[in-house]
């Protein structure tokens, strides 16, 4: 069994005898085994247990438990009570995710307070063939069916080599005690009722099934690997600054998952996802759809991702002088004698006269209009940004320069409005300058 544990250790590079680790520790037969086992193998451990207050005695019969044993181990101890019960009301969440959060963030403080290299938990293999269950329940995909993973950043699982049967009986033939936590005796949640009802039926009808599932799950970690590989190699060739083409997505094996790789991290759901990959080949431009953090639209041909910005706010101008626009842009007004003129889309020149202050910079707003410099009669702002074809996106970034009369006299950054641009009768000129900030 020390062997087994060991050649797992080595083979995944989990641990260094040279660095300290924390073992998180209930005082069950699996923790109990962690904290021995890594004892023995010679790695300087200590431990931590978390008191949830959820069990009445029993939560502190587990800590008495845990004292005693880490007593007799010679092993430095840390302890910690939560209200749980608190906890979850008030960030609305339920027992058991309370549970984990204040666990898993406990354990991070400590492993930085102490200087720790990671913190080793006691899944093992029946841990895993629950979790490949739970996964496949809920539909997760692929990689849900590859279990659990033996290092998962700080979180360390050095036992997932080894069954509850072979810690049992390793524990056994140390003569050594645990505890038993009776709530995991209860078929109440979906993990328990996998654990004490489905699992065991299935091995009736498959004496196998346990050990079946874990290849499945070894064989979907490779199958993972040249998933990703492919995946990553689809994107890199179809991915141009956040927009890929549709025709080319279309000439893909797999549009859905191309899409599910590039979206799914952004907070689009596999619904969404599996929409928009059935009706590729059917999207209207100025399509639309919005996730918490992005939004996605078709333009030219393309899908177009961009983040979700919070709306563009307005900017008072009283007078000539530098201004500074939410943060990304500088506006300078100066006024010039004469007639002047700037051949630049980042600047306007306009007829002191005809313009009254306070200026205002702001979004286009729906309704919008203006007259475009050498065009009769006014336009929707709209159908102009259409016409040179913007993205909806670019749309809500356009900004307007309007006079104290609320007039438009800028389409910034396109066209200043006719009726307001300097002529030959021009005596003074006023030259308004857009600059990006980096």
């Amino acid at each position: 069994m020390l062997n087994k544990v060991r050649q797992f250790i080595e083979l995944h590079h989990l641990l260094d005898v040279s660095q300290k680790y924390l073992v998180a520790l209930s005082g069950g037969a699996d923790s109990v085994c962690l904290l021995l086992m890594l004892k023995e193998l010679g790695y300087k451990v200590e431990a931590v247990h978390c008191n949830f207050n959820l069990r009445g005695e029993e939560s502190y019969r587990d800590e008495a438990f845990v004292k005693q044993l880490c007593s007799t181990q010679h092993i430095e101890l840390h302890l910690i009570h939560f209200d749980t019960r608190t906890y979850a009301s008030l960030h609305k969440v339920s027992i058991e995710m309370a549970a984990r959060e204040l666990r898993y963030n406990y354990f991070e403080q400590l492993r930085k307070d102490l200087g720790c290299a990671g913190i080793c938990v006691a899944h093992h293999e029946d841990d895993t063939v629950e979790t490949v269950l739970m996964n496949l329940l809920r539909g997760t995909g692929l990689r849900g069916l590859t279990g659990i993973k033996p290092c998962n950043g700080y979180i360390l699982r050095p036992l997932l080599c080894i069954s509850r049967c072979d810690i049992e009986s390793w524990l056994k033939s140390k003569g050594q005690a645990y505890v038993t936590d009776s709530t995991n005796l209860e078929a109440d949640v979906m993990r328990n009722k996998l654990r004490l009802q489905v699992i065991p039926l299935l091995n009736q009808v498959s004496p196998s099934a346990r050990t079946n599932i874990l290849k499945t799950a070894r064989y979907m970690t490779e199958a993972t690997s040249v998933y990703d590989k492919s995946m990553a190699d689809a994107l890199a060739r179809l991915l141009k600054n956040d927009a890929i083409s549709i025709e080319q997505l279309l000439q893909e094996p797999s549009v859905e998952c191309i899409l599910y790789e590039w979206l799914g991290g952004k907070g689009f759901s596999s619904q969404t996802i599996e929409n928009i990959s059935d009706s590729l080949n059917q999207l209207q431009a100025g399509r639309e759809w919005t996730s918490a953090t992005h939004q996605l639209t078709v333009h030219r041909g393309q899908l177009v991702l961009e983040p979700l910005h919070a709306g563009l706010p307005s900017l008072r101008i009283p007078e000539t002088g530098v201004y500074h626009y939410n943060g990304t842009e500088k506006y300078r007004i100066k006024k010039e004698e004469g007639k002047q003129i700037v051949l630049d889309c980042q600047s306007a020149c306009l007829d002191a006269e005809k313009l009254h202050f306070p200026l205002t910079i702001r979004p286009v707003l729906n309704g919008d209009r203006f007259q475009p410099f050498g065009m009769k009669g006014t336009r929707l702002v709209s159908d102009f940004l259409t016409d040179v074809h913007l993205s909806i996106f670019d749309k809500r970034r356009t900004l307007v320069i309007c006079d104290a009369n609320g007039e438009i006299v800028w389409l910034v950054g396109h066209r200043p409005d006719h009726r307001f641009c300097v002529t030959d009768s021009t005596k003074n000129t006023i030259i308004i300058s857009r600059e990006k900030l980096k």
